[in-house]
Order: C-alpha cells, then sequence, then structure tokens
C-alpha cells in the first residue's frame, strides 16, 4: 500500500452511535450516556478535531487485516478495546450490537412489516426516491425533523463510506431506549473500526469510513512525535483532548511522505506502551469504566461483534501495551484466514 508516494485515502465517517435527525432516536445516544453515568456534554464530534488526513493515512498503510495490528520497525500495535473504553468513554462489557431485519418480528407486536413499524416510530415514511435499500437519506431526515431538541447529538458512530444514509437495521434500538446502556458500544465501535482498517487493504479503496476520530485521538496519545503541540491539558474522554484541533489542509501529498519516513523511523520509546497508568490520567477517568467487569474484557482474545461484522481482538499480540511480556507470536486467529 506504501507503493504510491502520493497515496491519501479520503477519509469519511467521523466518529458516534446511528446518525438520526429527529427527538426519539436522538434519545438513543442520550440514554446511553444516562445509564452510562456520563454527562450529556462529553461526546465525541466533528466540532472537537478534525481529521489530519496525511498522518492516518500513513498509518493505514501499516494496518495487518490477518492480525488486526499495525507493524512497525518495533513490534506490532493496535487499538483494543482499553483505548476505546479511555478515548471514547464507551463500555465494553453488555449485549452485543447485532440483530437483522427478518428478526424485527421479535420487536414488533404482530409482526408488522418493518417499513411500517418506522412510521409507527417517526410519524412519517420517506418517499421513495429517499431510500437505497434499507437505508434511507440523511438529507430527508434533516428536511424532515430539522429541529433539534437539547442536548442532542447530531453525529454518527457507525457510518458507511458515503455518511449520508442511515440503515432501518437501527429501529429495534430506537423502540427500546431504555435497553440502550446495556449494550457493548465499546466493542461494536471497535469492530467497526477494524473492518473498516482492513477494507482499505485493498489498493482500490480509497475512502476510509469508520470511528477514524479514534485512530487519530489513539495515535497522538500513542506517539508523542505525531502529537500536535499546545494540547497538554485533558479531560473526560481523553479522546476531547485535541478540541479545536484543525490541521491544514495544503500539502498533503508531501505530508503523507513525511508521515511514513517519520513511521518507519521509530524505536520502541518513542510508543507509549502504557499511556492510561499516569495518575493525572486516572484522576479524569469515569470509575465505571475501571470496573472489573470492564477492564477484564480489555485483555481478552474475544470475537468483537457489530451487525454482520465480527473481527477478532487479538490483544494476545501486544501485550506490553498492558504491561505484559510479549511470548513468541502464534498464528492469527481471523476468522478470513482460518
Amino acid at each position: 500500500m506504501g507503493d504510491d508516494p502520493g497515496r491519501l485515502y479520503r477519509l469519511d465517517g467521523v466518529a458516534h452511535i446511528a446518525r438520526v435527525i429527529n427527538d426519539e432516536p436522538r434519545r438513543c445516544i442520550s440514554s446511553v450516556r444516562r445509564q452510562q453515568g456520563m454527562r450529556l456534554d462529553e461526546r465525541l464530534n466533528d466540532r472537537w478535531f478534525r481529521l489530519d488526513e496525511p498522518i492516518v493515512s500513513a498509518f493505514v498503510e501499516r494496518w495487518r487485516l490477518e492480525t488486526h495490528t499495525f507493524h512497525m520497525s518495533f513490534g506490532e500495535c493496535t487499538i483494543t478495546l482499553q483505548d476505546v473504553a479511555y478515548q471514547l468513554g464507551l463500555l465494553v462489557d453488555g449485549h452485543y450490537v447485532s440483530g437483522c431485519l427478518t428478526d424485527f418480528h421479535l420487536y414488533i407486536e404482530g409482526g408488522r412489516p418493518a417499513w411500517q413499524w418506522f412510521h409507527e416510530l417517526l410519524g412519517v415514511l420517506p418517499p421513495e426516491n429517499q431510500i437505497q435499500k434499507f437505508a434511507v437519506n440523511c438529507t430527508w431526515f434533516q428536511e424532515t425533523f430539522g429541529e433539534c431538541p437539547d442536548g442532542a447529538d447530531e453525529e454518527t458512530l457507525f457510518a458507511d463510506k458515503s455518511g449520508n444514509r442511515i440503515h432501518i437495521r437501527w429501529l429495534p434500538f430506537v423502540a427500546r431506549l431504555d435497553e440502550m446502556g446495556g449494550y457493548s458500544w465499546g466493542s461494536a465501535a471497535l469492530a467497526w473500526l477494524y473492518r473498516c482498517l482492513c477494507r482499505v487493504a485493498n489498493r482500490h479503496v480509497v475512502k476510509l469510513a469508520g470511528p477514524l476520530q479514534l485512530l487519530q485521538s489513539w495515535i497522538f496519545w500513542r506517539f508523542p512525535s505525531f502529537r500536535p503541540p499546545g494540547y497538554d491539558a485533558f479531560s473526560w474522554p481523553l479522546a476531547s483532548r485535541w478540541s479545536g484541533y484543525n490541521p491544514r489542509i495544503s500539502n498533503k501529498g508531501p505530508r503523507v511522505q513525511m508521515a511514513r519516513l517519520k513511521i518507519d523511523l521509530l524505536q520502541p520509546r518513542d510508543f507509549i506502551w502504557m499511556p492510561y497508568s499516569a495518575l493525572d490520567v486516572i484522576y479524569v477517568v469515569h470509575l465505571e469504566v475501571l470496573e472489573p467487569r470492564h477492564t477484564m474484557l480489555w485483555r481478552c482474545v474475544t470475537s468483537l461483534i457489530y451487525f454482520a461484522v465480527v473481527e477478532w481482538h487479538q490483544v494476545d499480540r501486544v501485550l506490553p501495551q498492558f504491561g505484559g511480556v510479549q511470548p513468541p507470536l502464534h498464528p492469527a486467529l481471523n476468522i478470513d484466514f482460518s
């Protein structure tokens, strides 16, 4: 992937939970935050910081889909459930985020069709020209539900590469708002990021979707040499540290090449293996994130599920990130290579 000196991925799909522009779906996000005991203003969106495309593009080239790790000169490293918990404040213990249209009858009394349920929940149906299979254009939501209630969140965590459509598979979650806090949104976000990174292993793919601000914040926290200056203060969640960061948009091609060169020259001392062990970090962390029922999952080699996406969490390859010693590596567990 690094053969083209000017290759720059188009980065779409800024980070957060199903984009919906109506009062009821917005309560999904609010419900998750309330049940996790977090303030509603603790959210990650494009008002916090923008993506530095050259840096992210250079790191994407180091991703290996068979191991779900970044291969560096000093060894392997990756984004884990621990990083998701600290960076986004999303809990990882709970039900997996999944389901399909054929399961809708389990949640709809009388087994009504999905689009009829859509009409009952939202009060209106989109016209046919605003529907693509089972996805609705965001522009229709914006035009139909333009008024936003106080405290609502407009962003998405699981955007596709277009970044402008919402799949109606989210309807069961809209209908069961009181249960939103019982899902493992952290593992779903990480599964989606893994899948999006794996997709761009195909050199013909030039668009990268997914929670990219999670990836960029992870880079800044783990690799100080790539960190923008002047962002020494931080709060919870930790990704908010880069609030207001707005990278320059000129000279993207040369900046990609410079980022590649910096990555090639990295030494073990240039990577922070345990950035969350500092006392000033522990001081701002939400205590629920540190409960054993969550922390015990951070080190588990397990599958991450987000609807039809299933990816392996292969932390056995990056044990130094948890203060351990790395033993000889075993073959990768990625189900696509079994």
